[in-house]
């Protein structure tokens, strides 16, 4: 059975209304789409933020609804912030899962960067896990452990995204936190297009492998590599990375989560959606999957 193709909801924050968004989202073809946990710009509470998203879904028959940042910012030293940051999420999915039959949901722990002002902001193995202190991961660990009381409950999984400048930067750093975290509803979202942006990246085959046994969802995008380290955002099939092979490399592993994939780009995004929605269908047919 074919994994579900989820519409990161950045090819869509281009003036779109969420109607818009699902409307355009099902008449291209995608199975749902990954929200924000919060609209930039909009005064609103979580809850009419979220009624909004569930009339635009019942309207236009999206089947998934996922969601992801802005996390919870436990990497602040201040413990009622802390606090307050876990009790604020605990809550959204709370309300959410009144909405909606959550399933998975990208989670991120708040950004981290190194504190030295010297330290270039593109290395960035100088930041996120590189900056990290026995505290960051204690205070990592301890808020979601209370945050996956509250996923398991309400029976949905959250999957740490593979990002410069948090914690979970790379896959040895993501494994690390999730060990610690200790609950079966946490694990991985692979995004290797995030990767590719570090000196040393893993192989496809490496990644997958490494986060087999905690994968529960993969962000895709790609970019092509630059003189001087930096990259450039690029359609999904016209990159560095190989999506043939990485959607292979899952197939084989038995992943059965769905595949988000994203809009780095500028310009006319929902041209773009359309374009990258009919590269990723067309290699998920070729692989029988």
């Amino acid at each position: 059975m074919a994994p579900p193709v989820i519409m990161h909801v950045n090819y869509c924050e281009q003036g779109q209304t969420i109607e818009e968004m699902c409307e355009k989202a099902v008449r291209w073809g995608f199975d749902g789409i990954e929200f924000r946990s919060s609209r930039r710009g909009v005064d609103e509470t979580p809850a009419q933020y979220l009624d909004t998203i569930a009339r635009a879904v019942e309207r236009t028959g999206l089947k998934h609804v996922l969601f992801g940042g802005p996390g919870p910012d436990l990497m602040n030293p201040d413990p009622s912030v802390r606090e307050r940051e876990i009790e604020r999420m605990t809550t959204f999915y709370e309300l959410a899962a009144q909405r909606f039959p959550l399933t998975v949901c990208n989670a991120m722990t708040g950004t981290l960067r190194n504190p030295d002002p010297a330290a270039p902001p593109r290395e960035y193995e100088l930041h996120g896990s590189g900056a990290a202190t026995p505290d960051h991961w204690r205070w990592a660990a301890e808020g979601y452990q209370q945050i996956a009381r509250v996923a398991e409950k309400l029976g949905f999984r959250l999957a740490f995204e593979i990002h410069p400048n948090y914690l979970h930067d790379t896959v040895p750093a993501t494994m690390r936190l999730v060990r610690e975290i200790g609950a079966p509803h946490v694990g991985v979202n692979l995004d290797y297009g995030n990767l590719v942006y570090f000196k040393k990246p893993p192989s496809l085959k490496e990644a997958v492998e490494q986060t087999r046994s905690a994968l529960y969802l993969v962000h895709l995008k790609n970019s092509i590599g630059l003189p001087g380290g930096q990259r450039f955002p690029v359609g999904l099939g016209d990159g560095d990375i190989n999506h043939r092979e990485f959607l292979a490399l899952l197939k084989a592993s038995g992943y059965d989560g769905p595949i988000c994939i994203e809009a780095p780009r500028p310009g006319d995004r929902e041209h773009f959606a359309v374009q990258d929605l009919a590269y990723i269908r067309s290699v998920l047919e070729a692989l029988g999957w």
